[in-house]
C-alpha cells in the first residue's frame, strides 16, 4: 500500500511538472501545440490561460439589454468585457463578463463571432439575429485595453469583417442565470450620438 501510494504521489508530481513546463522546450521532432492565437493576441502576457478565453481582451457598451427604449438608458453605458478565443476556422467565442476576468467573475453570456463567408451562408431567417462588426464596433465604443495602439491596427480589419450573435444567460445583478437565455439583438437598440 505505502509503495502504491509513493507511485501515485511521484506519478502525480510527473504530470504537474509536465503540464507546467508544455510548450516551454520543444524536443528534436516534437510538435509544440500553440496555446493561443498569435494573430488575435500577438503579446499574450496579459492573461494566464484560463480555459483558452485569452486570445483577444475586448471591452464595448452597448451590449447589455436596456430596461427601456430610450437612448439615455444607463445601461447602454456598461461597460462589457468580452475575453475571446480565437478557433483555426476564423470564428470567435467570446465570454462575456460585466467586470472583467477576475479569480471570482462569473460570465454572463457569450458572443458568437464568425467571417462574413460564413454570416452570408446562413439562412435568411437567422441573420437578424448576428450583428456586423464594421457597423458595431464604432457605435460599441470598441477598444482592445491589452494591445498597444499598433497591435490594435493591425486587427481592428480583421474584427470588422466579421458578425457576431450575444446570448445571455444570467443579467448581470442576478446572482444566478434565472429565466430563460436571451438573444441580444444589438442593432434593435437604441441609438446614441
Amino acid at each position: 500500500m505505502k509503495l502504491l501510494r509513493t507511485l501515485l504521489i511521484t506519478f502525480s508530481l510527473l504530470t504537474i511538472t509536465a503540464a507546467a513546463t508544455a510548450g516551454e522546450h520543444s524536443h528534436e521532432g516534437a510538435t509544440v501545440q500553440k496555446l493561443y492565437n498569435e494573430t488575435m493576441n500577438p503579446r499574450q502576457n496579459e492573461y494566464p490561460n484560463h480555459l483558452g478565453f485569452n486570445d483577444l481582451h475586448i471591452q464595448a457598451i452597448r451590449h447589455m439589454k436596456p430596461d427601456t427604449h430610450s437612448n439615455n438608458d444607463p445601461l447602454l453605458q456598461v461597460i462589457v468585457h468580452h475575453h475571446c478565443k480565437a478557433y483555426e476556422d476564423n470564428t470567435l467565442i467570446c465570454m462575456m463578463f460585466h467586470t472583467g476576468m477576475k479569480d471570482q467573475d462569473k460570465p454572463m453570456g457569450f458572443e458568437y463571432i464568425i467571417p462574413t463567408a460564413m454570416y452570408e451562408a446562413l439562412p435568411e431567417e437567422e441573420k437578424h439575429y448576428w450583428h456586423y462588426h464594421l457597423t458595431e464596433v464604432p457605435r460599441a465604443k470598441a477598444t482592445f485595453p491589452d494591445l498597444t495602439a499598433e497591435e490594435a491596427a493591425k486587427i481592428l480589419p480583421i474584427v470588422n469583417e466579421t458578425y457576431g450573435k450575444i446570448v445571455y444567460f444570467k443579467k448581470s445583478h442576478d446572482k444566478l442565470p434565472l429565466g430563460e437565455p436571451y438573444v441580444l439583438i444589438v442593432q434593435d437598440m437604441p441609438e446614441q450620438d
